[in-house]
């Protein structure tokens, strides 16, 4: 009973939202009151828009890789070898929360002029340099997540175990650390996923076009579209957590009775 009331209101708490967004996007011009997808079929066809949205998912799976080779080897080869740098390593990676965006992003600028002063002029445009900072971003959510998966598996006896077989670090941590490690991994992806898609004061700031900068000038002239961007955008992530609430569920196994 209570689970269902909870549920109940959770639906409700995310649905309603969602609902609404669809409803003002699919809402035709006038005082008619009928529903129209016009909105829907302008977002592949808006100037830039397509681009944009392009550019965030690569930055969405950049960022992901990016904290995930950053972190994991990091953090097993500290629980293994240097258990003593535990709290250093926590605090460098939880650092980024207690600085505003707008303060990274005056030190950053220096940064990324030097990269542009470096990059072919082809290239000097392109958000996907936003990965360097999106990827700092992220570690306070992904390194919680991993620690979370790692305190949950004892890794010392599993890579002492595999090792005493002859295998190397990297088949250690990439076949024996890594599996058991992943329900951890794919929700420390989801979140650097979400935070990307949803991030706009880094790239405003930096003058780089990701979704949701093309989103805010998009509504300034045409505000159906915007929403038909967010609530598409919405329904991507309630889709991924739908799908990863199966994942690392293996069958069940009946017990024999006799």
């Amino acid at each position: 009973m209570v689970r269902g009331v909870l549920l109940a209101a959770f639906a409700a708490f995310f649905g309603i939202p969602l609902l609404a967004l669809v409803e003002f996007s699919t809402r035709e011009r006038g005082a008619g009151g009928g529903r129209t997808l016009e909105a829907w079929k302008a977002i592949p066809q808006y100037p830039g828009l397509p681009e944009a949205i392009v550019a965030s998912l690569q930055l969405a799976a950049l960022t992901s890789v990016g904290a995930l080779f950053l972190l994991v080897p990091t953090m097993v080869w500290v629980r293994l070898r240097l258990p003593r740098l535990s709290r250093l390593v926590e605090f460098l990676c939880l650092l980024p929360l207690t600085i505003p965006a707008i303060v990274l992003v005056v030190g950053w600028a220096p940064l990324y002029l030097w990269i542009n002063y470096f990059t072919p002029r082809t290239y000097q445009s392109t958000p996907l340099v936003l990965t360097f900072a999106y990827v700092v971003l992220v570690l306070p959510y992904a390194y919680r997540t991993l620690d979370s998966g790692l305190s949950a598996i004892d890794v010392r006896t599993l890579s002492e175990a595999a090792r005493s077989l002859g295998a190397s670090w990297a088949t250690v941590l990439l076949r024996v650390i890594a599996p058991n490690l992943g329900p951890a991994i794919l929700n420390a992806a989801l979140l650097s996923v979400a935070l990307v898609l949803g991030e706009f004061t880094v790239a405003s700031l930096l003058n780089y076009v990701n979704v949701q900068v093309a989103m805010n000038a998009i509504g300034q002239a045409e505000a159906r579209v915007a929403v038909a961007v967010a609530a598409g955008a919405l329904m991507s992530v309630f889709l991924l957590l739908f799908l990863l609430s199966f994942v690392g569920r293996g069958p069940r196994r009946v017990r024999s009775t006799r």
